[in-house]
């Protein structure tokens, strides 16, 4: 089985796949073909009422997380894409940094699902994310 690039190689990777991880500030701290996990700052410009991360942001961070993991577990030469994705909000954010971190519940040959845990510094979370990831073949 081939080795999982480093935390910083895999950052690189996903931001020049997914562009718009990069602008939202997301990066790479831990990584294996079972769970990811993503970091991003909390910044007042990522807010909405009382300072607290806007959903909108949340379950962006939750997506690429949940796409890394899925391209860890995809067939060589295939692709993917989110189909569903369901987000539940349990509390507010109002400091960082956040962590997304992504479990894999299945890898299937057509279907990818994850699980994802947005979580502050004390690891209680703000947001579960469950969504499936179609497996686009070459």
């Amino acid at each position: 089985m081939p080795s999982l690039p480093s935390p910083e190689d895999m950052t690189d990777l996903m931001h020049a796949l997914s562009p718009f991880s990069a602008t939202i500030g997301a990066r790479v701290i831990e990584i294996a073909t079972d769970e990811v996990t993503l970091e991003a700052e909390w910044a007042e410009e990522r807010c909405t009422n009382a300072g607290a991360l806007h959903g909108g942001y949340l379950m962006s961070l939750a997506d690429c997380a949940g796409a890394v993991l899925a391209m860890l577990n995809l067939p060589e030469g295939a692709g993917t894409s989110t189909t569903d994705s369901n987000t539940h909000f349990l509390r507010a954010a109002r400091s960082g940094p956040v962590r997304a971190t992504a479990r894999l519940v299945k890898a299937g040959r057509s279907l990818i699902v994850v699980r994802t845990e947005v979580a502050g510094p004390e690891g209680k979370p703000f947001t579960v994310t469950t969504q499936s990831q179609i497996v686009l073949l070459p």
